[in-house]
């Protein structure tokens, strides 16, 4: 390995050490968060809406996991290390407009603006950073290696907090006895009609 990159690299050895082992614990959350699911019972057509605010979770921490064990490798140079995270970010991005796809056909849960924005939009972002960063990196431009860092936290961030509200949103809106809990319908007399809830946020 040529002395510059082996320096670049080496100064990030502690960085992707924290972020890879953070990442590949915290993916037990969904394992958490598919349990909660399962106790409050709140089944029914949930298996598009996992596949959209679910499941894209273990792809982030996955995907920091990943990037963080090229960059623990011992590479000969930035090159490789660049066209993996190349090929890294343009997977993402591709799985992102999969996602926002499967946002759109879900019929369980509509969507507001703040879940577009971490579910869509920073995803989206971080993949994109990646890729573009992997085709700088690969012409031996050191500094990129910040921009590589920030995307890489960002998906864990974006996981984080996908999970925990999920788990939130679950537990307190969904759960029995929650504000969007199914309950019985109330008596009502002939004359008032078919009473109406909201089962969205």
């Amino acid at each position: 390995m040529n002395e510059p990159a082996a320096a670049a690299l080496k100064t990030w050895d502690s960085f992707y050490v924290i972020v890879g082992s953070s990442a590949g614990a915290l993916t037990g959350l969904q394992f958490v968060v598919l349990t909660l699911i399962a106790d409050t019972g709140a089944t029914g057509r949930r298996g598009e809406a996992i596949a959209a605010f679910g499941s894209p979770n273990v792809v982030h921490f996955c995907a920091a996991l990943l990037v963080s064990a090229i960059f623990s490798a011992p590479w000969g140079g930035l090159g490789p290390p660049g066209f993996a995270i190349a090929t890294c970010g343009a997977l993402g991005v591709l799985y992102s407009f999969a996602v926002m796809r499967r946002a759109l056909r879900q019929r369980d849960y509509q969507p507001v603006a703040e879940d577009w924005i971490w579910h869509a939009v920073l995803p989206t972002v971080a993949y994109a950073a990646l890729l573009r960063a992997g085709f700088v990196l690969a012409h031996a431009s050191a500094d990129t290696l910040y921009v590589v860092g920030a995307a890489t936290l960002l998906l864990v961030f974006v996981g984080i907090h996908n999970a925990w509200d999920t788990v939130t949103y679950v537990t307190v809106e969904r759960a029995p006895g929650g504000r969007l809990a199914p309950r019985p319908a109330a008596p009502t007399a002939p004359d008032r009609g078919t009473p109406t809830r909201s089962d969205r946020r």
